[in-house]
């Protein structure tokens, strides 16, 4: 699968942005899909994770209540809206794939398989 991400900008803090990721194939629904971010001079870290039918939603505790994920699974595509933005939320963001062999949705980068390019953001103070 092939990931796609778009929507990444410069927003001042408490904006609103909403990240959105395209994938390729007829197989999007057999994978949980998840967004990480890193920052400069950090290691990439998990951000949100949707399983393959959108019924699990999974969230790291810095964006918990400000970030939404979704999927559409008849469009391919998963989305990140994010709101409240602040300027630590300043990362590439990326989109990643980990097909949906178990229930178990993943949070760690390393048992993703497939990732997008990334697209940044930028928060401003």
């Amino acid at each position: 699968v092939q990931l796609v991400e778009s929507g990444g900008g410069l927003v001042q803090a408490g904006g609103s942005l909403r990240l959105s990721c395209a994938a390729s194939g007829r197989t999007f629904s057999s994978y949980h899909m998840g967004w990480f971010r890193q920052a400069p001079g950090k290691e990439r870290e998990f951000v949100a994770a949707i399983s393959n039918t959108g019924g699990r939603r999974y969230y790291a505790d810095s964006v918990k209540g400000r970030f939404t994920i979704s999927r559409d699974n008849a469009k391919n595509t998963v989305d990140l809206q994010m709101n409240g933005l602040e300027p630590e939320d300043t990362a590439v963001y990326y989109c990643a794939a980990d097909r949906a062999n178990s229930l178990i949705v993943r949070t760690t980068s390393r048992q993703y398989s497939y990732w997008g390019q990334g697209t940044q953001v930028t928060v401003s103070s």
